[in-house]
């Protein structure tokens, strides 16, 4: 079985005293999305190359998750389907992937990283603000669905198993590229550090002389300033929902986020926040919340180790908000 490196016990230099930390940020653009470092570090020499080796292990992912590089692994094996027989993956694939089916079955389909034929037909449909027609519509469900993934962790081999398949990890590569960072990080003795990869967020230990980074919950609308703050450390936090985008068509509202199970994009105005031990499990399963609903979205928030869920939804004109049993406590909005 594949361990996620997040999960390891991380062997590297020690981290810096308190008292000699100065706080530095960067941020850079990747994965189509913006990635920004805040990090406390002893020196700006110590700072710079932190970062230096924090971005560059975000390229080595977006070569490996990318959807748009058409050299990426995803892309190439995305590009041999059907496969006749299995073909190897990086190291970093196979956990992303083994995590990914998981989620798939625990999800009954609602989370599926073979969505790709049908996010690249709802990006044409924004773009032209028309539905797909049934039939392309039929065509792209007929080659997604994470059941056609043979997967063998232990010899580190795939096989997708149908014609015109496409992976598409916008759902959970950010979270993890954010784990890697801090991971990357925490090997050069960089111990307080948060990475914000686009609203998926990862931290270690939070600012000298306080118990956690003060994060601010994504509002239902763009326009809107925070719902809540959090105080958090050592965790991942990530916000799903269609604040920023979407599509109307005839008058219905249309998220990004595509329900793999019937290919049509969630019509529900919703905003799910899930806190869980790492970023990847909190980008995947905030998805796969967005997707199911209140209900069985609570359940399966409740039912992952470590993850608690907040969602705020309209319901007849009215924000509506639905909280799992963990969610952590608010901290005052000032302050």
């Amino acid at each position: 079985m594949l361990v996620p490196p997040i999960l390891a016990v991380i062997l590297g230099a020690a981290c810096a005293d308190d008292g000699d930390l100065q706080r530095y940020e960067a941020s850079r653009p990747s994965m189509g999305t913006l990635f920004q470092i805040t990090l406390y570090a002893s020196d700006a020499t110590s700072a710079q190359r932190a970062f230096d080796a924090a971005f560059a292990r975000v390229e080595e992912l977006n070569g490996i998750f990318s959807d748009y590089d058409s050299n990426s692994e995803a892309n190439r094996l995305s590009h041999a389907a059907p496969m006749e027989r299995p073909v190897q993956m990086s190291k970093e694939m196979g956990i992303v992937l083994e995590q990914s089916l998981r989620l798939s079955e625990r999800a009954d389909g609602a989370f599926d990283v073979t969505v790709g034929p049908l996010s690249r037909l709802w990006r044409r449909a924004r773009r032209r603000k028309e539905l797909p027609s049934a039939e392309r519509l039929q065509q792209a469900l007929a080659a997604t669905g994470y059941r056609h993934v043979r997967l063998d962790s232990e010899k580190g081999t795939a096989q997708l198993l149908v014609p015109d398949m496409r992976l598409d990890f916008g759902a959970i590569a950010k979270g993890f590229a954010a784990d890697e960072t801090i991971a990357t990080l925490r090997k050069l003795g960089i111990c307080r550090a948060l990475v914000n990869a686009g609203g998926d967020i990862a931290m270690s230990e939070g600012p000298p002389g306080q118990t956690g980074w003060r994060i601010g919950i994504a509002p239902l609308a763009a326009s809107d300033p925070p719902s809540r703050f959090l105080r958090l450390a050592n965790c991942g936090i990530a916000t799903s929902g269609d604040a920023w985008q979407f599509v109307e068509i005839a008058g219905n509202r249309y998220s990004h986020i595509v329900d793999p199970r019937t290919g049509i994009g969630t019509t529900d105005r919703s905003s799910v926040s899930v806190v869980a031990r790492d970023c990847t499990t909190a980008d995947s399963l905030a998805s796969a919340i967005t997707v199911v609903g209140p209900r069985d979205g609570i359940r399966l928030a409740e039912q992952t180790c470590g993850a608690s869920c907040l969602i705020v939804r309209v319901e007849d004109e009215q924000a509506k908000t639905y909280e799992s049993q963990r969610f952590p406590a608010s901290e005052p909005k000032k302050g």
